[in-house]
């Protein structure tokens, strides 16, 4: 398949590219850093640099690349989990206006596979109702929702695993090939065996 895979350059998103390439298909990667374009080329990419917040151009470089599936690993998080609390609001604006432009842009490009990325656990305050909104979006257009546990591994926020729900980053990425062909709904990738509602 085609695959445009926004978010290619994140944690999980480096992962991704090389098994999915492996796999046999073709990865349209989107970074909104013209400095991500080499790395995701390296990992076998055909690379292309958008903001999600720029609705039209959005909507430009799905059209153009012509996906099969548009995979959602967006979020807006610091480098530092330390730093998350002074950027209060960006990723819930993420899941939010990220995830309405880009299924805008799948549905005005034809796209009728949309996966997108969700939490396993339960965040605070308004977190919580942007998860829901993400998920309740992705659910309306038939999608796939994917509920991770908390990252761990090299390059997450947790160099050993955390509390519960948690999946270790490799694991995340072939379970997250895996459920390219889920039928819609709520996938869950924890580090047991993922679970499909």
């Amino acid at each position: 398949m085609r695959i445009f895979l926004a978010g290619a350059s994140g944690v999980l998103g480096r992962r991704l590219v090389p098994r999915l390439v492996a796999e046999g298909h073709e990865v349209v990667g989107m970074t909104r850093s013209p400095d991500k374009v080499e790395l995701l080329m390296g990992l076998g990419a055909e690379p292309v640099v958008c903001d999600v917040f720029d609705a039209a151009a959005l909507a430009r470089v799905v059209a153009d690349a012509r996906p099969d599936v548009v995979l959602h690993e967006l979020t807006d998080l610091p480098d530092d989990a330390a730093l998350i609390a002074s950027r209060p609001g960006a990723n819930a604006r993420m899941r939010r206006e990220g995830t309405r432009n880009l299924i805008a842009a799948a549905r005005a490009a034809g796209v009728e596979r949309f996966l997108a990325q969700s939490v396993a656990w339960t965040l605070p305050g308004d977190g919580a109702a942007a998860v829901a909104e993400l998920e309740e979006l992705t659910l309306a257009i038939g999608g796939v929702v994917l509920r991770y546990g908390q990252f761990y591994g090299a390059g997450t926020y947790h160099p050993t695993p955390p509390e519960s729900p948690r999946v270790a980053i490799d694991v995340a990425a072939a379970q997250t090939v895996a459920a390219l062909s889920a039928p819609s709904g709520v996938v869950t990738i924890v580090d047991d065996e993922p679970a499909t509602s």
